[in-house]
């Protein structure tokens, strides 16, 4: 018979060996550190980011089992950043691969036309053209790509500054906010616990 000790050790590496499976290829905890993806996400906001929301995976590999669908203009993803491969950035998908982006006055257009852009939030009035914030393009996002902008367009480091995104770095869809701390405050943020984000 095995001794007790052994047991529990068995039993607490299979948990631990399932939380990893999970994490790697299921759901993953995200922390949001920055305003750029202000009102819709908050600093301090804790969320999930669902990893089946494309496809599925080989645990702990990038290679991909399945797919079932792509990447969807107004998806808030979760990404490695091309940039910094050390980090990960949340912003909404702007544009997918075969469209045309343009930012004329503050003002977004998809392959030519100005389309309804609700979740966008600005700060500063002012339109700048020597900076691509507020005037960018157009370009046309090459296939296996995505454009990517933070909901706070004035405050926000994304594809119109650094370019495009891959598809193949896309860790999951910010789904759902399980927490959220206002460190400013020093309380929680109840109101935001349970928020579905959108």
């Amino acid at each position: 018979m095995k001794s007790r000790l052994r047991q529990n050790v068995e039993s607490l590496g299979l948990a631990v060996l399932v939380a990893l499976v999970v994490r790697s290829s299921v759901v993953e905890a995200f922390w949001v550190p920055s305003g750029s993806m202000l009102p819709t996400i908050q600093i301090g906001d804790h969320l999930f980011v669902n990893k089946l929301a494309y496809g599925a995976h080989v645990p702990f590999t990038s290679y991909e089992l399945a797919h079932w669908r792509p990447l969807r203009r107004g998806d808030i993803i979760v990404f490695v950043s091309p940039v910094d491969r050390k980090i990960d950035l949340i912003k909404r998908v702007i544009a997918v691969g075969g469209d045309t982006v343009e930012v004329r006055n503050k003002r977004l257009y998809i392959n030519g036309e100005a389309v309804p852009d609700p979740h966008a939030a600005f700060t500063d009035p002012k339109i700048h053209t020597v900076v691509p914030r507020d005037n960018f393009g157009p370009v046309t996002v090459p296939a296996g790509k995505f454009f990517v902008m933070g909901d706070n367009r004035d405050q926000s480091y994304d594809s119109r500054f650094w370019g495009f995104a891959d598809e193949h770095d896309v860790k999951g869809q910010a789904t759902f906010i399980y927490w959220s701390w206002d460190s400013q405050a020093h309380w929680p943020r109840w109101d935001r616990l349970g928020h579905f984000l959108r």
